[in-house]
């Protein structure tokens, strides 16, 4: 294990983890979205590793963890790398930060073994996928079927982030685009991944799931409506709502010190972080 973030490991998991912040508090696995990449929490490591240990990994596929070899995809499957990630760092428990897709996989692992959280962030998540949300994958894919992941990635800001927001930033999305394509997942990975997502539906096990959560819904969310984040919050029995006013499927990333500052209060609640 790699403190303060020297370097990171890809152990017998097969995933690539890299440890931050605290030496003392409680655990927190930032896990990404559909993009996957562990880096996505980079702006996130210093605040929230004040107050703990942060471990951040690139999804099973994606980055530098080991390729995706299960043809038949499913949510369940991202929750089971997270518990096999917790066992290879030694954690027993962890709160689950998860964006979008990360926090289908802290769901489904809630699901599956609720014994190893302490709480759950979900960020822009949902229960079941609605309509909205599967015209903008169908939308994405099309774009990656037409033109490549170039193409992908140059039209991925618009689902991510606010108008303003991109215009402001447009030069340092350009900037971006190279390492982008040069660490693109990989297409036939990106689909079986995006169709994991898509056949997610816990709706009806909600009331089941006791663990603690952070529900952070952006209302301007235009890849999945805050209208899925209140199913969430109505449904989880200890779940507390978060709402962003502004910023985006990626509000993290557009306001973090609003996102860090309702992570870290959530988390003092905790009595079992």
């Amino acid at each position: 294990m790699h403190r303060g973030g020297e370097r990171g490991m890809t152990g017998p998991s097969g995933l690539y983890w890299e440890a931050h912040g605290a030496k003392e508090g409680p655990a927190l696995i930032l896990s990404a979205g559909l993009g996957g990449h562990g880096a996505y929490w980079k702006p996130h490591i210093e605040a929230l590793g004040q107050k703990a240990r942060i471990f951040l990994y690139d999804h099973r596929g994606t980055g530098h963890s080991e390729p995706e070899t299960r043809d038949g995809l499913l949510a369940d499957g991202l929750g089971e790398d997270i518990e096999r990630l917790m066992d290879e760092i030694g954690l027993d428990k962890a709160v689950v930060v998860g964006h979008a897709a990360g926090a289908i996989a802290a769901l489904a692992l809630a699901r599956r073994a609720p014994e190893r959280l302490s709480g759950i962030v979900s960020v822009n998540g949902w229960a079941r996928t609605d309509a909205h949300f599967r015209r903008c994958i169908a939308m994405r894919m099309a774009v990656l079927e037409a033109g490549g992941p170039e193409a992908y990635l140059r039209a991925q800001p618009v689902f991510l982030f606010p108008p303003v927001w991109v215009s402001s930033h447009d030069a340092d999305l350009d900037a971006q685009l190279p390492k982008q394509v040069a660490e693109f997942q990989g297409e036939a990975t990106l689909r079986r991944r995006a169709h994991a997502l898509l056949n997610f539906d816990i709706l009806d096990d909600l009331p089941t799931i006791a663990t603690p959560t952070l529900v952070v819904a952006a209302d301007d969310d235009m890849l999945v409506p805050s209208a899925c984040s209140e199913v969430l919050m109505r449904g989880l029995p200890h779940a507390t709502l978060a709402r962003m006013p502004w910023g985006g499927h990626a509000c993290n990333i557009t306001c973090p010190e609003a996102f860090n500052r309702a992570v870290l209060d959530w988390l003092a609640t905790l009595p079992d972080a």
